[in-house]
């Protein structure tokens, strides 16, 4: 090839962008001698995983995830744990349920009244005066009321001295299980708020209440229980849907193998199945939600708005609303015309796209072990995610029970201040406010250890975004020297070394976990303050004008193109380091400048290669996504019976779409990097050879006169 015939970059833009390559003949890929990089940062990296061990060692001991598990009574003990007396009573009583209208409800999350666990609700209106009016004729009334008093209690006290010594309730009414908590049991008559018939009942101090005023009580703790009420039924259709989701999640990573396989053999062919593929699962997707809307539109409910129901915990009443598959539809239709467009208007360039992903099949086909890699990163990730969650639970479970003093009342001088069980009774405290409480109100502690504990958070969820940076950044750059090595020998595959892939890993290991540990920093910073920012957004957003709204939309869109230019950069930075060896501000300059001086190549392969292989990973999780969905509601009996009873059924159908996207991107990651360092090569191959014998270009034939015909058209329609 002349010289004409190559595309030559401007004189000022060599400047501006640094100097092309020149030839070296000794040059055959990959550097073998290179020295450790980036070491203070390889420090304060190994420093900081060795903080978060620490971290998660004392977590581990201070903490206790049963707290987050059972409800605890007036005394810090768990209802329902195995091996002690309260085996048994899994459900938490509140004695008197009225008090929890209190505002030190909301000042201390914990309702002014005695707590204890029992092993079922009440089932009657009965007050404590009635019960031992009716004690002296049948014993069983006093069986039946001690249920709910302490083991102390009696039932021959005065209502003045049990209110004293707090013993029993003085009343119970009908109550259900909720929450692994009794609360009371309402319904409606008529319209009307009932409990067991009742509008208004005697509380067993000698006076009437209504029961409109127990649901206020009611609703006072539900409001402190709704997220939990959330947690617990998307736990239990977890624990009901595990192995499901499991196997999900297989089918998607075989499916991807699969597709990874065939791309080798029949990429052309395999794209229209991906392009049909994924419209015609969003197209059956507009096809459902219509039916969905048309149905509703026969039910009387159909007439209600989100505007009627408001901000509901259970999220399946969205699901009864013709605004939110009218909503649906009309994004899937969107959707659908973009892909469709994107298609038209880009299927010269997909062509070229297409081109490149037979190249980096042949690449991919001569390391077959990078197939596997993606295996390794999820176990990695895993790891990662587990470590941190765990963490977390053991951070926000530690302390020990701080007890708080509570006067029903509302009179006491004393209220809040923290007290001691066990003397409480003997103290001035107990004196200066009779019927005074010492109860259980939260764990906690005065330690240093237990002052930090929101820095501690702070400090899991900052590590992990950095680790997790780590992991990907130590696979891509990996990748990218096992594909440098395939794309840099001369005669292909016998000038390529055994186990490239190996000997990458070991190298980006051992002489670059400092450069990865800088531009996964960068990315974690990057990412938490997206996540500080969201908070911000959060706690003060009743307080938030138009202008304050509209920065804040501007800061995210700032802050998420920031972060994809960086990764971008990133990508590119770790296959220079996977080549050249340098560190990583060197590397992301070199990069930066050599893409540069090729921005047109980069216009023609980079995104729409990506776009053919996104389409792969939304055929994937669509695939697996419907099968999910005809699996989870009851639509494929013939093939499977889905589990039954489930609170949501769209917690394991994301869960598995999800799950699906990421495992596909894991695998389809890999033709992506594999493409993103062939085409770095590429680069550097044209400005060190000239296609001569003396200096013959490594990239194959095929691949060289499509990319340089492509860049050749551009220039000359701008001439």
């Amino acid at each position: 090839m002349n010289d004409t015939e190559k595309p030559a970059d401007t004189p000022s833009e060599e400047e501006d962008f640094g100097d092309p390559r020149t030839y070296d003949p000794d040059f055959k890929g990959p550097v073998a001698n290179r020295s450790c990089t980036d070491v203070l940062c390889c420090m304060i990296f190994l420093l900081c995983i060795i903080g978060y061990i620490v971290l998660g060692l004392v977590a581990w001991v201070h903490g206790d995830p049963r707290r987050a598990a059972y409800p605890t009574d007036s005394q810090g003990h768990f209802c329902g744990q195995k091996g002690t007396p309260n085996e048994n009573k899994t459900i938490l009583f509140y004695f008197n349920l009225l008090r929890c209208t209190s505002p030190s409800v909301l000042l201390n999350l914990q309702c002014p009244t005695t707590q204890i666990c029992v092993s079922k609700c009440p089932e009657k209106f009965l007050t404590y005066v009635e019960m031992q009016l009716l004690y002296t004729k049948d014993k069983s009334y006093w069986e039946d009321y001690r249920q709910f008093c302490k083991t102390t209690a009696k039932p021959v006290k005065s209502l003045t001295q049990l209110l004293l010594d707090d013993d029993c309730p003085t009343a119970i009414f009908p109550s259900k299980p909720f929450l692994q908590r009794c609360f009371p049991d309402f319904s409606t008559k008529n319209g009307t708020l009932t409990i067991g018939s009742k509008m208004v009942f005697q509380d067993g101090n000698g006076g009437t209440r209504s029961v409109v005023e127990l649901g206020i009580a009611a609703n006072g703790i539900n409001k402190l229980l709704d997220a939990k009420s959330l947690g617990l039924k998307v736990f239990e259709d977890y624990a009901r849907t595990w192995y499901w989701i499991l196997i999900g999640l297989t089918i998607a990573m075989v499916l991807s193998w699969i597709f990874l396989i065939l791309l080798r053999f029949i990429a052309g062919c395999l794209f229209w199945v991906f392009m049909i593929g994924v419209i015609g699962i969003i197209g059956y997707g507009i096809w459902h939600c219509y039916q969905q809307y048309t149905n509703l539109q026969e039910r009387p409910s159909s007439v209600l708005t989100i505007y009627d129901i408001g901000i509901q915990t259970n999220i399946s009443m969205y699901f009864e609303l013709q605004q939110t598959w009218f909503t649906f539809m009309i994004i899937l239709c969107i959707i659908e015309v973009i892909v469709i467009l994107m298609l038209i208007f880009l299927r010269n360039r997909i062509r070229v796209a297409i081109i490149l992903l037979k190249e980096g099949s042949k690449a991919i086909g001569y390391v077959p072990s990078t197939l596997v890699y993606p295996a390794l990163t999820f176990i990695l990730l895993s790891i990662c995610i587990c470590y941190w969650v765990v963490t977390a639970v053991f951070l926000a479970t530690s302390g020990v029970p701080v007890y708080k003093v509570i006067a029903p009342g509302g009179h006491c001088i004393h209220e809040n201040q923290t007290c001691d069980p066990e003397i409480f009774n003997t103290t001035e405290i107990a004196k200066a406010c009779p019927g005074a409480l010492c109860n259980f109100a939260f764990y906690g502690g005065k330690s240093l250890y237990h002052q930090y504990i929101p820095t501690f958070h702070v400090y899991n969820l900052f590590v992990f975004l950095w680790l997790i940076n780590f992991v990907t950044a130590l696979g891509q750059c990996a990748l990218a020297g096992a594909f440098a090595t395939y794309y840099w020998a001369m005669k292909k595959p016998d000038d390529i070394p055994r186990y490239p892939l190996f000997t990458a890993f070991g190298r980006a290991i051992r002489y670059h976990t400092g450069s990865l540990a800088f531009g996964s920093l960068i990315i974690a910073l990057i990412q938490m303050f997206k996540i500080v920012l969201e908070y911000l957004d959060h706690r003060l957003k009743r307080t938030q004008n138009t202008l304050s709204k509209f920065l804040q939309c501007c800061l995210r869109c700032c802050f998420w193109c920031l972060e994809n230019a960086i990764k971008f950069l990133n990508r590119n930075a770790y296959i220079m380091i996977a080549i050249y060896g340098r560190n990583f501000c060197r590397s992301a300059k070199d990069a930066f400048n050599l893409l540069m001086r090729n921005v047109l190549k980069v216009a023609v392969t980079d995104e729409v290669t990506y776009f053919v292989l996104f389409l792969g990973k939304l055929l994937v999780a669509g695939s697996i996504g419907v099968l999910a969905f005809l699996f989870f509601t009851q639509r494929l009996p013939v093939i499977a019976q889905g589990p039954a009873s489930l609170n949501y059924y769209w917690v394991p159908l994301l869960t598995v779409i999800f799950g699906s996207y990421l495992i596909a991107h894991g695998f389809f990651s890999v033709y992506a990097m594999c493409v993103e360092t062939i085409f770095i090569c590429f680069c550097e191959d044209l400005e060190r050879n000239d296609g001569s014998t003396e200096k013959p270009y490594f990239v194959t034939p095929n691949l060289h006169r499509i990319l340089i015909k492509k860049q050749l058209v551009p220039q000359k329609q701008k001439e």
